[in-house]
Parts: structure tokens; C-alpha cells; sequence
């Protein structure tokens, strides 16, 4: 297997995580029109920010970030240090340093192993707005208002397990820039890193790799933020849990999601579908691996649960997928993962 396939559902109760733009003096939720429908999402870019001050809470140093550029309006830019070497959340996450044109200088990018889609709304959802006053210590009251929503949102994503801790370099004609602009650099930073990276051909591009233990080890840190996931917007007037209410994953051989229908919903709310992942777990057979861990938290739409379990029963029952806690089955597979057990995931899948 190469690939870590999941979708995972944030249930957001009287909420407003993460707002659009504002309109005159009220905050306005970001959402999405859908057959003529409100739904409300968290954006992609939200939720691996919260990832990421995960990761920083549990002690992983984070990349540098510096604000380059004019301060407003155009040329707008901010650059991490580009150092997936020594920085974890620029290996896992990605980035891209663009150089100074009167310097030309190269840009150097590298695509994110970690995909995450938006967190949509699975239904139709309209969003109330709030009305407030400041009204303390002042003559005149100073009127505001802020909207905020009650939605179960869920996202895809995918982990390309093999390309964490694996830095392409360029070739001859310049292919292969996403990461480094020479060999000789990659090398450089390696082994200042002391972390004993070497070279090899890596998906036909010649590579600098960090050794297994470290690249289990980031997989690992990825897994164990997303159990303590926490953070977005409002948290002061609408407190929540963002630990995820429900998340199902799968290795996978290539870079499919078949999982991005077993999480749906229509205009009555959330859908779980059994069925939907037998079928899909029959079409794609011997492109994943079992078991398919489902992590589902207690007391969240336990009707739902219980006729996803007898849907599922002979597979519960075979081991071919399990069902837990959503902290206890990423926190599980993370040790798992750090113990070397899947040291098989971090190579492509031989064909």
C-alpha cells in the first residue's frame, strides 16, 4: 500500500469556525450554494492550519514564517523557511518560496504529501445571525452582530505515505524542482540535519529520502493532531469540540478515495452508508489493505451507528473492519506506524 485513503466528519454544534468575509458591522459564516441551498464549510486551508498548531502543542517545532512583500493589496507574500528537512509541517504540508524577481532568484515548492478537502455541510444548513450590543461603559451602544450554524461537515483526504520525507530533485532540464534547486543543496541541508538522508530514484526522479524511523515518525505526528484536532474561529461565544465525531480510513495501492461516499447526506442530515462500503470495498478488491478502521464517537447519531454495524456485521465480525473510538483508532494506528508495522506503506505498492 502506498497511500492512507479517509474521510472524516467535524460536527459543529451552534458554531461559526471559520468566517468569510464580513459585511458592514456583522460576521459572516463561509458557505457554500448547492442546488440553491446553503451549506456551510470550514476550508481546507483552516483545518490543516489547526493540524498544524496541533503538532506545535504536542512539541514539533514549526517552520518559520516571514512576511516578504508590500503589506496590502498586490505582491502580497509569506514564506515558511522551505526546510522539509529540518521541519516536519513543511514536509507534511507542503509550500512553495517564490524568489525575488531584480534577484532572479528560483522558486522552490513542494506539493503536500497531506490532501484534504473541504469540510462541507452534508445538508442544507441556514445560518442564524446574532445580534449584539457593547453596550459597557459607553454612552452610545456600539451594535454588531455574527452568524453562526448547527452542521455535520465532512471532508476527503488522502496521505501519500511514500512521498513523506521524500524530496525530489531537479534534473538536466530542470524537471523535478519541487523541492530543491540542486543535488548538492539537498545533500547540504541532510546532513547538517544529521538525520542520515540518502539518494535513491524515487517514482523515476532521482530523490533525497529521510531514513524510515523518521518518516514513520511524521506519518505518526500527522495521525496523533487530527485526535487532538482543535481550534477555528469564535471559540470565545461558541466553544466546540473538533475532535472528529466520525472518521473512516483505508490503505490504498493508488491515489483513489473509495470512501467518499460512505460519509453523505441529503436533505434530511447525515448518512452513513454500509452498504456503500461493501460495494466499493468489493470493486476495488485487492487494492487495499484491511482492516478499514472506523473511529466513531459515542453517543454521536447512535441510530445511525447501529445500522451501519448490522450492515456491516460479517465484516465487523471477520476483522475486516474494525470500529473504536476516533482517538483510539488514529492513536492506535500511529503507534502502529511508529513501531515499523507498516514500513511497507512508505514504498509504492509493486505492480
Amino acid at each position: 500500500m502506498a497511500y492512507l485513503a479517509g474521510k472524516m466528519l467535524v460536527s459543529v454544534e451552534a458554531g461559526a469556525p471559520n468566517n468569510g468575509k464580513g459585511e458592514d458591522t456583522t460576521a459572516r459564516v463561509k458557505y457554500a450554494t448547492v442546488r440553491g441551498r446553503r451549506h456551510p464549510y470550514v476550508s481546507a486551508q483552516a483545518v490543516r492550519r489547526w493540524i498544524r498548531d496541533g503538532m506545535v502543542e504536542r512539541g514539533v517545532p514549526a517552520s518559520p514564517v516571514t512576511r516578504v512583500g508590500r503589506a496590502q493589496n498586490r505582491a502580497q507574500k509569506a514564506n515558511t523557511d522551505a526546510d522539509p528537512i529540518t521541519y516536519a509541517d513543511d514536509d507534511l504540508f507542503g509550500y512553495m518560496r517564490a524568489g525575488a524577481k531584480k534577484d532572479d532568484a528560483a522558486t522552490t515548492l513542494r506539493d503536500s504529501p497531506f490532501m484534504l478537502g473541504t469540510l462541507m455541510s452534508v445538508a442544507p444548513v441556514h445560518p442564524t445571525e446574532d445580534f449584539g450590543v457593547m453596550s459597557r461603559g459607553v454612552s452610545e451602544p456600539v451594535l454588531h452582530g455574527h452568524e453562526f450554524y448547527t452542521a455535520d461537515l465532512a471532508a476527503p483526504f488522502l496521505v501519500d505515505l511514500p512521498r513523506i520525507g521524500t524530496f525530489t530533485l531537479p534534473n538536466s532540464d530542470g524537471v523535478g524542482r519541487p523541492n530543491y534547486l540542486s543535488p548538492e543543496q539537498a545533500l547540504q541541508v541532510a546532513q547538517a540535519a544529521a538525520l542520515g538522508a540518502g539518494t535513491e530514484v524515487f517514482r523515476g526522479q532521482g530523490a533525497v529520502r529521510l531514513p524510515i524511523e523518521q518518516r514513520r515518525h511524521r506519518a505518526a505526528l500527522l495521525l496523533e493532531a487530527i485526535a487532538h484536532l482543535s481550534g477555528g474561529a469564535k471559540q470565545a461565544l461558541h466553544y466546540g469540540d473538533r475532535v472528529p465525531s466520525l472518521i473512516v480510513m483505508v490503505p490504498f495501492k493508488g491515489g483513489v478515495n473509495p470512501l467518499a461516499h460512505v460519509i453523505t447526506g441529503d436533505e434530511d442530515g447525515l448518512v452513513v452508508r454500509g452498504d456503500v462500503l461493501r460495494k466499493e470495498l468489493a470493486a476495488w478488491d485487492g487494492e487495499w489493505e484491511p482492516p478499514v478502521r472506523v473511529g466513531w464517537r459515542p453517543g454521536f447519531r447512535d441510530d445511525l451507528r447501529v445500522d451501519f454495524e448490522k450492515v456491516c456485521a460479517q465484516e465487523i465480525a471477520e476483522g475486516t473492519v474494525v470500529v473504536d473510538h476516533p482517538r483510539t483508532v488514529l492513536l492506535a494506528l500511529a503507534s502502529e506506524m511508529r513501531d515499523g508495522a507498516w514500513d511497507a506503506w512508505f514504498d509504492d505498492a509493486a505492480q
